[in-house]
């Protein structure tokens, strides 16, 4: 691991209003076509770990200067990415190296980050609070200001059973409320359950989308799962070089070379800019990108089969793909009352 500090062996004072431990169990949804969502085995998912993962995704004490949280970089109303942005900005006024993802979906996904070095949601909410780019805090500390916060030390209890709760409990909450955030609604979503039509435009994006005129449904499929995303890693032509190894990076395999994560495209047009390193300010520029073909590499995905001649998709085509893309713009989601921040 990463030597990230799991908590202090000194036992807390339990105080003389210790609320009772009977956490209980919180249901995550389970959309129509959509699969089962994943949660470990060591911390399923309750209606107080939800509550305090809350909390603390809005919480400015787990920065070392208490003024950054979570929601910080992952804003609501833009699906929880970072307010258009191309780089985050720590608390030191340090830019990252990639652009911050849009939190969509993930109790369906199998690995986090750009790059995938996290395999379960409790490992990635480890990462930013210790980042020295980020919110740079240790987590000794960031632990103790919780403990000396107001109201925090009983409601770790009622969630987790304990006073002594460590980065452990405080990584879990905050996975438990990030598996809440499902999206389902967006007018994609109600024209496959026949409430809605498409218009004519959006019907042809979807054509495009659907069959080898775009490519799209490769690494993107609607059919399998809903998520819109195949939770695969893939060159996709941004690059002939790398300055960014990707995978590679993680697996040390040459192979993996400028490969990334595959993004859901669930509520893509509020997410820009897009791409690992934000480098497409717009959706008409990200299909521009797949029209042209890509750039050939030695690792480039034997899906990208147009690098060097490109789609030939008609400036009316890419404006209906867009379209499209558009259709996926879930606005229950990011109006949803439950994932507001409660402060």
């Amino acid at each position: 691991m990463m030597g990230l500090w799991l908590g202090c062996k000194k036992e807390e004072p339990e105080p003389d209003d210790k609320p009772v431990y009977n956490p209980t169990p919180y249901t995550l949804l389970r959309p129509a076509g959509f699969p089962a969502p994943l949660e470990p085995a060591d911390n399923p998912t309750t209606v107080e770990g939800v509550a305090l993962g809350r909390k603390l995704f809005y919480e400015t004490l787990l920065s070392g200067n208490n003024t950054q949280s979570c929601g910080s970089c992952h804003n609501q109303s833009l699906s929880f990415s970072d307010n258009g942005n191309i780089f985050s900005v720590g608390i030191d006024g340090i830019q990252g190296t990639r652009n911050a993802q849009a939190l969509i979906n993930l109790a369906f996904n199998l690995r986090f980050f750009w790059d995938g070095r996290a395999e379960s949601l409790e490992q990635q909410a480890l990462e930013p609070i210790p980042n020295p780019i980020e919110m740079h805090q240790s987590w000794p500390d960031a632990v103790s200001k919780l403990k000396n916060a107001k109201n925090y030390n009983n409601e770790f209890y009622a969630a987790f059973g304990t006073y002594d709760f460590d980065s452990s409990h405080v990584s879990k909450a905050l996975a438990q409320f990030m598996r809440t955030l499902i999206s389902y609604n967006s007018r994609l979503d109600k024209r496959l359950r026949y409430e809605i039509n498409l218009t004519p435009q959006e019907m042809n994006g979807f054509s495009i989308f659907m069959t080898e005129r775009g490519d799209c449904f490769h690494c993107h499929n609607i059919d399998a799962g809903r998520l819109l995303t195949d939770n695969q890693f893939h060159n996709n032509g941004l690059d002939s070089a790398f300055s960014d190894l990707g995978l590679a990076g993680v697996t040390g395999n040459p192979s993996d070379m400028g490969k990334f994560l595959t993004p859901t495209l669930r509520n893509i047009a509020l997410t820009a800019p897009y791409m690992h390193d934000g480098r497409f300010a717009t959706l008409e520029e990200v299909v521009e990108h797949y029209n042209a073909g890509g750039k050939p590499s030695a690792t480039v995905d034997p899906l990208m089969k147009h690098v060097g001649t490109g789609l030939n998709l008609s400036v009316q085509d890419k404006a209906d793909l867009v379209a499209f893309l558009k259709t996926f713009t879930d606005s229950t989601f990011i109006n949803e009352p439950a994932f507001k921040n409660p402060f």
